[in-house]
């Protein structure tokens, strides 16, 4: 059964989770999309038309860089890599995450309860 997730925190999540994939090493953009589903263990399944209009935005800011490559079929295949940019913001990126789960974390133990 898979979980529904809200759009808003699929969203928020897609740059990181991109960025953090390139990190990997190159790849194309059904790679990601298989990747993303392997990560959250099926729980998350992008499709082409969410990814792709990010991939481009990514591009433009200069967190990625994208290259065309011949296929062994002939066909022209865009990769994607991460920038020295994207990398610098997969770092920022990954703090403000880790600072967000850490409140909630904290919070649905119940320590949000107190007022000071």
């Amino acid at each position: 059964m898979t979980k529904s997730i809200y759009k808003e925190l699929v969203a928020a999540s897609s740059r990181p989770m991109v960025l953090s994939i390139l990190a990997g090493g190159d790849q194309y953009g059904y790679e990601i999309i298989k990747q993303v589903k392997r990560l959250s263990g099926g729980d998350l399944e992008w499709s082409p038309g969410m990814l792709y209009p990010l991939l481009h935005r990514l591009e433009r800011d200069g967190l990625v860089a994208g290259y065309w490559e011949l296929t062994d079929e002939g066909r022209r295949r865009k990769y994607y890599r991460l920038t020295a940019r994207g990398q610098r913001q997969m770092s920022t990126d990954r703090e403000s995450w880790r600072a967000v789960h850490e409140a909630l974390e904290i919070s649905w133990r119940g320590g949000g309860a107190s007022t000071g």
